[in-house]
C-alpha cells in the first residue's frame, strides 16, 4: 500500500468559529466519502487558512467526525501564504492517506468558492 496526497478546499462566509468548524469538518467529510476512506488509513492531515480567518482552529472538526480513530489522526494547522489577489476565507487541506488507489483514481474536493483554485480537478467524473 502506498501513499497519496488528496487536496481540498472550502470557502466560508464570515472568520467565526462555527463557520469554520462546520466548513472544515463538511469539507473533511466530502474528501473522506468521495475516496472511500477509512480513518484508519490517514496518515496526518495540514490544514491552513488564509490570514482573514484567525476565530478558531480549523482541525477541532475532524474531532467532531463520527469514530474513534479520528482521535489519533494527526493535525496540523498553518497560515496560507498571504499572496496577493489570492482567494480570501478559504480553508485548505492536505490529507496524506494510505491507499492502493492510483493518483489519477483520487478525488479531490473543492466546495463553494475553493472551486476556483482548481476547475480542472473539480468537474472530473
Amino acid at each position: 500500500m502506498g501513499m497519496r496526497g488528496i487536496r481540498g478546499a472550502v470557502t466560508v462566509e464570515a472568520d467565526t468559529r462555527e463557520e469554520i468548524v462546520s466548513s472544515t469538518k463538511w469539507l473533511l467529510e466530502e474528501m473522506v466519502s468521495h475516496n472511500e476512506i477509512n480513518p484508519e488509513d490517514i496518515g496526518s492531515i495540514i490544514i491552513t487558512t488564509t490570514e482573514d480567518l484567525c476565530a478558531t482552529f480549523p482541525a477541532q472538526a475532524a474531532r467532531l467526525l463520527e469514530g474513534e480513530a479520528w482521535q489519533y489522526v494527526p493535525l496540523m494547522c498553518a497560515r496560507e501564504i498571504p499572496v496577493p489577489g489570492g482567494l480570501p476565507l478559504c480553508i485548505r487541506v492536505m490529507m496524506h492517506v494510505n491507499t492502493d488507489k492510483t493518483a489519477k483514481d483520487i478525488h479531490h474536493v473543492f466546495l463553494r468558492e475553493a472551486v476556483k483554485l482548481r476547475p480542472d480537478l473539480t468537474n472530473r467524473g
